[in-house]
């Protein structure tokens, strides 16, 4: 009887269309490793030269800040740390966070004085696959949020599916979901786009959206467009100018009107366009960093990290605002404590061939 039952599968496998599928997916393979690809990131970081490395989007602010950290561990990363502030940006008096990291496994939890809690809980299934969870709790406003996030990195390619507040407990299915695919089609060009599914509540209808990427990388610059939804159109230029100064530019502009429902059209008069261009340069010197960021609106602002010694870090922030006639300054102070055996782990973990935690 086995022998029997292995014949009849061995015929599913081994029949001749099988055959030709198999010679075709090899065919195909062998090219494409011909070409020479490499992964070309995720959608979500198609232009994080300039957004997230040069511009200051994610590092100006204002007011006072202290932030103190303690390192338990290297290999696994462990640490607690206390953060203080006096600013009008929103950032809590004081916030708690712990931080554990391994080559599979990445936890973060942040607690702040009105008792708010976000975590993250990232878990890497091999070194192709990483699931990314994000949570937020809010005491007293009845909202929260949670995010799942599943990355695949191919060779050559990155799927991503992402959900922010599922849920089928009102008799259907709502929530936001977006599945993004980027590929590398040449060594330099890579081309993807992303697609988004939103329902808020089970009487109201679905909404759907897709826009399109892509990213062309030089030798020492790197150039990027996205075609967004709504018709939205946002690109980026970013280039190596020396081996400590880099500089980037994006445009961020908006056709309102284009999107379905807006009434207007490109023929019709009521498209609107609206948009802002930001420049920004970064050096990057021994033991400081500084950025320098002008836009179309008015805005000037500059941010300089100074190590003044192994464990403190100074940081001055500032920005003017010449349309509104209006100024931020910011000052922080970061200090980090760790032993001599914790320098020797750092040592030896940076010599060793582990992957790093899944951030």
């Amino acid at each position: 009887m086995t022998d029997e039952k292995e014949s009849a599968l061995g015929f599913l496998s081994e029949n001749a269309v099988m055959a030709l599928l198999r010679d075709t997916y090899l065919a195909f393979s062998d090219r494409r490793d011909a070409l020479g690809l490499s992964n070309p990131g995720t959608v979500d970081n198609i232009a994080r030269e300039v957004q997230k490395e040069v511009l200051l989007n994610n590092y100006a602010f204002s007011g006072l800040r202290a932030d103190l950290t303690k390192a338990f561990s290297v290999a696994p990363l462990f640490q607690v740390s206390h953060s203080f502030s006096m600013s009008a940006g929103g950032l809590p008096p004081y916030a708690f966070a712990v931080l554990y990291g391994s080559p599979k496994v990445f936890l973060q939890g942040n607690l702040d004085n009105d008792l708010s809690l976000s975590a993250r809980a990232n878990y890497r299934w091999n070194s192709s696959l990483v699931t990314k969870t994000n949570i937020s709790i809010a005491p007293g406003s009845g909202q929260a949020m949670i995010q799942l996030d599943n990355d695949f990195t191919g060779k050559d390619f990155t799927a991503s599916l992402k959900s922010m507040n599922p849920s089928i407990l009102e008799g259907g299915l709502t929530g936001i979901f977006v599945a993004s695919y980027l590929q590398a089609v040449t060594p330099k060009l890579a081309i993807g786009l992303e697609a988004v599914w939103q329902r808020t509540a089970i009487d109201t209808g679905p909404e759907t959206a897709v826009s399109y990427c892509a990213k062309y990388k030089g030798s020492d610059w790197t150039a990027s467009a996205q075609l967004q939804a709504q018709g939205a159109v946002n690109t980026s230029y970013w280039r190596r100018l020396t081996e400590k100064v880099d500089a980037g530019v994006d445009l961020n502009l908006q056709f309102i009107g284009m999107g379905r429902g807006g009434g207007g059209g490109l023929m019709g008069g009521g498209v609107r366009r609206e948009g802002t261009t930001a420049l920004g340069a970064r050096y990057n010197f021994t033991t400081s960093n500084f950025r320098a960021q002008v836009d179309s609106s008015g805005k000037l602002g500059c941010l300089l990290e100074k190590r003044v010694a192994p464990p403190v870090t100074l940081t001055f922030a500032g920005e003017i605002d010449h349309f509104k006639q209006e100024s931020k300054i910011g000052l922080a102070v970061s200090l980090e404590s760790a032993g001599e055996e914790l320098m020797e782990q750092q040592e030896k973990a940076g010599s060793s061939n582990a992957p790093p935690p899944p951030f």
